[in-house]
């Protein structure tokens, strides 16, 4: 049995578990809240802390994993194990060694990766995208991340392909988390929609949005409390979710005018909280927008749920570990 470990690193939570990779299955978990002080020394903790106990739950030491993969926003250098700019996380500018901290903790050898490619390409190999060959993964949650798989590879440019947030869909349009202007993330990001939200409720606007998130507990409007707040016809609430779903279908289909993939994943917090329906939503909004109208890509939702992250994440070691074992077998011709 080859178990490995994943870890789904994010803004507001990390995803840790531990994954058996001949029968696919989750042999423990945990998840906790991402520190939002300390910088990446403290992260490092809640990783290694997270892993461990994933670990002891599956019955095994981090130790004894056959590799742990992470997915990490920010600038990824899986050659040299740093990570660098990643602006959702506490005070992590420069490029930090993360690889070398965390198997110096864990006594594993790691391997890092963006981690929304990671999730973008568990689900080509294990959940909606497994009988596709091209396919551009769309991540809405906090921001709104891409990741690309074309003739069944990976595809990451020179390291920053897939920001599909950051396609401009209104020329001078909002400000953008990034600095920038009429980025689609500044639209449908739900950090950008909470600002948003919160600058309406400052001009007068009622919504019930913020007193869910007092009610639930939480410090930002999470997916769930749009999703209550929808269900509760709040009109603000509506307004914002409609705002970002014509911000997603138009920049989903620029993509697919440049790269006619088959298939679109959506995957994120909040493509997952409001489901098919939602796919279906944005699918309308792409519509108009096609060039190729009559032959639309597929849209589905990820099928992995909240733990894509992190099975993506184990799947970087299984391919670390080909190329160390310099595997001769490429990328799969069919799918079965």
């Amino acid at each position: 049995m080859a178990t490995r470990g994943g870890i789904d690193l994010g803004g507001t939570k990390v995803q840790a578990i531990v994954f058996d990779s001949e029968t696919r299955q989750v042999l423990g978990q945990a998840r906790h809240p991402t520190p939002h002080s300390g910088g990446p020394h403290a992260v490092v903790e809640t990783l290694v802390s997270s892993l461990r106990e994933a670990a002891k739950q599956a019955g095994v030491g981090s130790d004894r994993l056959d590799g742990v993969g992470v997915g990490s926003p920010g600038e990824v250098d899986a050659v040299a194990g740093t990570v660098a700019r990643a602006s959702n996380l506490p005070g992590w500018e420069e490029p930090f060694p993360l690889a070398a901290a965390l198997s110096e903790r864990l006594g594993a050898r790691v391997s890092l990766g963006n981690d929304v490619d990671v999730a973008t390409w568990a689900e080509f190999e294990l959940g909606a995208g497994r009988d596709a060959q091209s396919l551009l993964g769309v991540f809405w949650g906090t921001g709104v991340g891409g990741g690309l798989v074309l003739d069944g590879r990976p595809w990451h440019g020179r390291g920053g392909a897939g920001e599909i947030g950051h396609t401009v869909v209104k020329q001078g349009g909002a400000r953008c988390p990034c600095g920038r202007r009429g980025c689609m993330e500044a639209y449908a990001g739900r950090r950008a929609m909470e600002t948003k939200a919160a600058r309406a409720v400052r001009r007068g606007h009622e919504t019930v949005l913020f007193e869910l998130m007092r009610e639930r507990k939480r410090d930002t409007l999470s997916s769930g409390v749009w999703a209550q707040a929808l269900e509760n016809e709040d009109a603000l609430a509506s307004r914002l979710i409609e705002r970002a779903v014509k911000a997603l279908g138009t920049g989903i289909a620029s993509a697919v005018n440049l790269l006619d993939v088959e298939l679109v994943v959506l995957g994120g917090g909040l493509s997952t909280r409001f489901g098919d329906p939602m796919a279906r939503r944005v699918a309308r909004a792409m519509r108009p927008h096609l060039f190729n109208d009559e032959r639309p890509p597929q849209m589905r939702v990820a099928e992995l749920g909240d733990l894509g992250g992190a099975i993506g994440a184990t799947l970087l070691c299984e391919r670390a570990g080909a190329r160390g074992a310099k595997a001769s077998k490429g990328p799969k011709s069919s799918r079965s």
